[in-house]
């Protein structure tokens, strides 16, 4: 497919995160661009500042003009949509958002960052890094970046800096230059049936690598150093910890409000680079970003003022603000979402949020994504939350995916179930007959929003996890 010949596209769930950046990136094209959604966002305010043309509410036919010469959809939209049906009638081509990335990444330097955690974030260091080093990369990143005034970045080099995202294994569309993978882990249990399948899959992908690519990746993570076959092609390490990687770090600590550690490249310290967002998890997204831009002939002074200056993304340890205009022994709570929804990202951001602010109670808000990730990954819950720092935990009740669910209601798990789980295995560990910390259950994001405030206090850090929708309570919370 020729894109350039490309004059008018349709988008169908055109509000997506990572969806509304290709229709952005068209519309700096001077392409001609239509779409419709369910619902209406700021994503979807901003692309009809650049001239886009959406209607919002129930996908129809008539939102689909004839004269359209490609439709693209998200692939939350289902085969049967009318609008993809209607384009199947006219006889016009369809893509999927990330066949269409394919199709994009065919005359790029692709560098696509990967694995089950991390990709937001080490995507967007990626693409500043090389930004800040004056290669002008193109980035789409599934968040939105103050630094881009949102999740697109266009550049005008052929360097393509994007999220490959393992989910019903789309990022095989892409066709990498380069790959960075984070972490290999099992999740989306809706695809994959267990975790050879999940490897094998990250395994396809890592073979389109050509034999002048790079492959970046995490030498902590059992998984890719153990039964991962490393491809034909250039092959480097990071690492919090293993001191064979390329790329590893010592003298880590918190200081103020950023972390410090030292890298050491190949053997050669280099001077202390320092990051404002919590987390150690943090420092690997970091490290695998900076090892690439090494490798790339990038200085580690511009390496190091990046990483500086980084302040984080949309939903992930995101300051939303503290609370005011209530009783003074609630007045002062810091509100921070963050986007965490597997059993590994949470714990660890949980950890992250004690680190940074040890001195503080800490109140989780925790909205599970998907019931057969809860149902596949429950043990795992139980485990992150009975062994949790937090104070005082409340969980709102798992926000349903459209489309990716049991369809039998008799196999259907609740969060009250994780409640009368860890609440067992909490009643075990009695201190002078008082549970080490407290745990409550929300119907709702209404009931959720009332028990926060029932029971946070005064200089509080809540933090409230989750990939659904439960960032419009810290939001509301702020308001």
């Amino acid at each position: 497919m020729d894109l350039a010949k490309l004059k008018k596209i349709h988008f169908i769930g055109i509000g997506g995160i990572g969806i509304s950046a290709v229709a952005k990136l068209l519309l700096t094209q001077n392409k001609i661009v239509t779409g419709s959604d369910l619902h209406d966002s700021d994503l979807i305010e901003t692309l009809k500042n650049f001239g886009a043309e959406i209607k919002i509410g129930p996908h129809n036919t008539n939102n689909l003009a004839k004269d359209v010469n490609l439709v693209i959809y998200s692939d939350a939209v289902p085969e049967d949509n009318p609008e993809r049906q209607a384009a199947i009638s006219h006889k016009i081509p369809c893509l999927s958002y990330f066949e269409y990335l394919g199709e994009y990444s065919k005359n790029k330097y692709t560098i696509a960052i990967s694995g089950c955690h991390g990709k937001t974030t080490t995507t967007a260091l990626t693409g500043l890094i090389l930004e800040n080093a004056s290669f002008d990369p193109t980035v789409i990143v599934g968040s939105k970046l103050k630094n881009w005034d949102g999740n697109l970045r266009l550049g005008g080099s052929d360097y393509f800096v994007v999220e490959g995202d393992e989910y019903r294994a789309h990022m095989l569309k892409l066709n990498p230059k380069a790959i960075i993978l984070t972490n290999i882990e099992f999740d989306h249990p809706d695809y994959y049936s267990d975790l050879n399948q999940y490897i094998e899959t990250f395994q396809e992908f890592i073979n389109k690598l050509p034999p002048d690519g790079y492959f970046v990746y995490n030498l902590d993570d059992q998984n890719l150093r153990e039964r991962i076959e490393k491809p034909n092609c250039h092959v480097l390490t990071f690492a919090l910890e293993n001191p064979a990687a390329d790329l590893v770090v010592k003298n880590t600590k918190v200081d103020h409000g950023r972390q410090i550690f030292r890298p050491i490249y190949k053997g050669q310290e280099l001077r202390d680079f320092n990051l404002q967002v919590p987390g150690k998890f943090n420092i690997s997204n970091a490290l695998g970003a900076s090892l690439l831009a090494l490798e790339l002939g990038i200085s580690p002074d511009i390496i190091k003022d990046t990483l500086s200056q980084y302040t984080g993304a949309w939903r992930r340890f995101e300051i939303i603000g503290k609370m005011s205009g209530l009783t003074e022994d609630k007045n002062g709570a810091l509100i921070i979402s963050d986007y965490a929804h597997h059993p590994t990202e949470v714990a660890k951001t949980i950890q992250a949020a004690k680190e940074f602010y040890p001195d503080k109670r800490l109140l989780v808000v925790f909205q599970p994504h998907q019931i057969q990730r809860t149902k596949a990954l429950f043990d795992e819950f139980v485990k992150t939350f009975s062994q949790s720092p937090a104070e005082v935990v409340i969980f709102s009740e798992i926000y349903d995916v459209a489309g990716r669910e049991e369809k039998d209601v008799t196999k259907r798990v609740s969060s009250i179930d994780l409640l009368d789980k860890i609440i067992l295995t909490e009643s075990k560990k009695l201190v002078q007959g008082v549970i080490l910390s407290l745990y409550y259950y929300a119907k709702d994001l209404v009931d959720t929003k009332a028990m926060i405030l029932d029971e946070m206090k005064a200089d509080d850090v809540i933090l409230i996890l989750g990939a659904g929708d439960i960032d419009r309570v810290a939001r509301e919370l702020v308001k």
